[in-house]
Parts: structure tokens; sequence; C-alpha cells
């Protein structure tokens, strides 16, 4: 392996890179509406020569290069969240900006970043001729801001494509993450009774009843199990809403939604159980239950889920780390910081539901995503294409040798 080859070669197409991602970020794609990012990705895909480019009935795209017996696979989600408050934006989120080191807009960080370095990667393989032992699977992949994973679910489920390992290209700061959180969004019912609002002691007010679960719900936060490397479980009350025939009744419905974190150890029968086991749960015999998710892909296509998106952790001394971290020493000579992400990606399902082996690593940084003025860096793209050319290589050395 050529290392300062495949560097020199990664900044020769920084201006490739450059441009593919400025117009990437220029097309609007939150989730289910990603069709037209989609087609952009096919282009620059059949541009520089994949073996192969099909886009699946869901609509992610799917690039393969290379024939070779050991499969593996690198993804990027590549919806977006939307803008937010515009007048918080310096600059517009879609035309962005690029400077000597910089470039911005939605999507910049999190994360088409991530398909620009893994594209002009697929050119590099191919031009020194690394993909003989492994067939390389690149996923651009749709809903993952919606629902993280569900787009995986259907890859393995339906498509039937089982890589061996999968690198998740968000943003990692250049470093190597081998885990995060899983999480799950809950639902909290109560009931009561409606009568009008000028005698309220007629009725039963269902948002009366809620006060004292928010209050447990707050302080259960506190306790919850904590984990020496993912960190502490947490949870937060996010919406809230009632039913009532009109304001001047009493509310006869409300509800709650929760935003659960699950550190290691934790499942989703025991957060619920959690919940259902509050005093003021069982006093006001209020529903607690996990949310479905079914909402159509861009293409149409309806594959429902449980809003449940499993914790995973890959052993630092996995040979999926251990290949990672050799191919970050050989490229940089310097050590990487091996660490894990605060938010949840697509290996919720990949490790966290079917077990394949994720590792993480991208360009950008984590605190940009889904912030107002959203940034990358252009030596990230270059830094991130060299690591996703020589992964694949040194895990196959890695597996000869046994390690």
């Amino acid at each position: 392996m050529d290392f300062k080859k495949v560097l020199e070669l990664s900044k020769s197409y920084e201006k490739d890179m450059t441009r593919f991602l400025r117009d990437m970020i220029a097309i609007p794609s939150e989730s289910c509406h990603e069709e037209k990012v989609i087609q952009r990705i096919k282009r620059e895909m059949e541009k520089v020569s994949f073996d192969e480019v099909k886009i699946d009935p869901m609509g992610n795209i799917i690039g393969r290069i290379g024939h070779g017996p050991i499969v593996i696979a690198m993804d990027a989600h590549i919806d977006t969240v939307g803008v937010g408050e515009i007048k918080n934006w310096k600059f517009d989120p879609y035309n962005g900006f690029e400077d000597e080191t910089s470039i911005g807009g939605r999507g910049a960080s999190d994360q088409e970043g991530g398909m620009a370095s893994m594209i002009y990667a697929g050119k590099i393989i191919k031009e020194l001729g690394l993909e003989k032992d492994y067939t390389l699977y690149i996923t651009g992949t749709v809903q993952e801001e919606d629902c993280d994973g569900l787009c995986w679910q259907y890859i393995i489920e339906q498509d039937k494509l089982k890589p061996e390992f999968v690198v998740i290209t968000e943003p990692t700061n250049l470093n190597i993450y081998r885990g995060h959180r899983g999480r799950m969004e809950i639902k909290v019912s109560t009931s009561g009774v409606s009568c009008h609002g000028s005698a309220p002691e007629r009725g039963d007010n269902a948002i009366y009843k809620m006060g004292p679960i928010l209050k447990d719900l707050e302080e259960l936060n506190h306790h919850l199990l904590d984990n020496d490397f993912l960190g502490k479980g947490t949870l937060t009350v996010s919406e809230i809403g009632h039913s009532s025939p009109s304001r001047c009744a009493v509310a006869d419905g409300c509800w709650i939604s929760i935003d659960r974190r699950l550190t290691d150890g934790e499942t989703f029968e025991s957060a619920l159980k959690e919940i259902e086991d509050l005093d003021s749960v069982k006093k006001a015999n209020a529903v607690v239950e996990m949310y479905d998710y079914s909402r159509p892909s861009y293409t149409g296509l309806v594959y429902p889920t449980k809003s449940y998106f499993p914790t995973w952790v890959l052993p630092e001394d996995h040979i999926v780390c251990q290949s990672t971290v050799q191919a970050y020493e050989s490229l940089f000579n310097q050590k990487p910081l091996v660490d894990k992400w605060t938010f949840s990606t697509n290996a919720v399902s990949i490790m966290g539901r079917h077990q394949i082996p994720c590792i993480g690593f991208g360009p950008g940084k984590e605190e940009q995503a889904h912030a107002p003025n959203e940034i990358t860096y252009k030596e990230h793209l270059i830094k991130a294409c060299a690591m996703y050319a020589v992964i694949p290589t040194m895990y196959v050395k890695h597996k000869k040798e046994g390690k």
C-alpha cells in the first residue's frame, strides 16, 4: 500500500469533492424528499466509473466497486434536517459559501460531506487497483433524520446486502468512533372526562393528571443507568398535546412525547417499565407505549418499524477497530482518538439490530449537525477520502494475518 500516493490522489480531487458537495448542498433534501439529490449522486458515481450503480425500491442509492469475496460497505445518509429559523443563518443554507478552508450549507457536515469523500475514495481505489480482494458497496441512504437506521433495515432485510462491516461516515472530526447510545420515542397518555369549563368539578381533567407525571419524569432522568464509555442514559419530554371539545371545556385527553437515550445495558423493555412503575403513572392509569414510524419514502414505499434504535458498542480490540486505527496511523503518522458519538446514526440498525460491526470516521464536526451556519472543512474531505480508500485493504490485511 502506497499511503503517500493515496494522500496525493486524495488532495488532487479536492476541487472535485468541493464542487460535488456544493451541488448536493444546493438541492434541498429533507427526509422523504431526497430524489433529486439521489439522482445527482448517481451521476457522480457513474462519472468516476463505479462498477455498478442502482437505486433500490426505498430510494437508497447503492454503488459497487470490485468483485472480491470480502464484502464491505460505507454509508452516508443524504437527507438533511430543515433550515430552522432563517434569521439565524449568516448565509443562504442552500447557496452556501466557500472560502479557502471551509464549505458551508445545510448538509455540509451532516452528512453529505461523507458522501463526497466516499465517492472519490472509490475513484482512488479503482485507479490503484486496490479492490481485488473485496467488494465495496457505497450507500447513500434516505430517511435517516426521520427514522435513523430504517434505510439499513430495508437494505439488510429486503436488498439482502450483509457486509462484514460498515463504515459510518457521519461527522467525527476525523476521530474514530466505535459506538453510541441508542434511543427510543415514547408516548405517555392520560384520559379524562370533559365538561363545560364553567363547572370544572363536573369533569376529570387529563392535563392535571399529566402534571405529576412530568415532575416524576424530570426526577427519573437523574437516576438512569450510567456507563463508563457511553455515559448515562437520559430522557426529556419533547412534546405535549391535548384533546378537548373546546377552549372552554375540561380536557379529556393529554399526551407527551419522550426522547429516551439508552446507554449500554438498557433495553426498550427496561425503559418502558421504569416509566410504567412511576407512582404518578399508576395513579393516573396512564398508557405508556412506543411510537411507530410508517412515513412513505420518496418512492412511495412504506416500511413500518417501531421507533426503537438500539445501543451499539464495538470492542476496541475488534479487528474492524484495530485495522481502522492502523489505516489512520499509516496515513497520518500519529495515533487517532478512539471515541463515541453523542448522537445516533444508522448503526442502530446495522449493528444494534443486526449485529454487523460498525466503525465511524467522518469529515466535519458533530456540533455542526442541525445547527445554523453549518460548515465542514476541505482538509477533512481530503483526509476522509484517503481513509476510505485505505480502510478496506487494511481490514483484508488484518484478516489474512489472523489478527
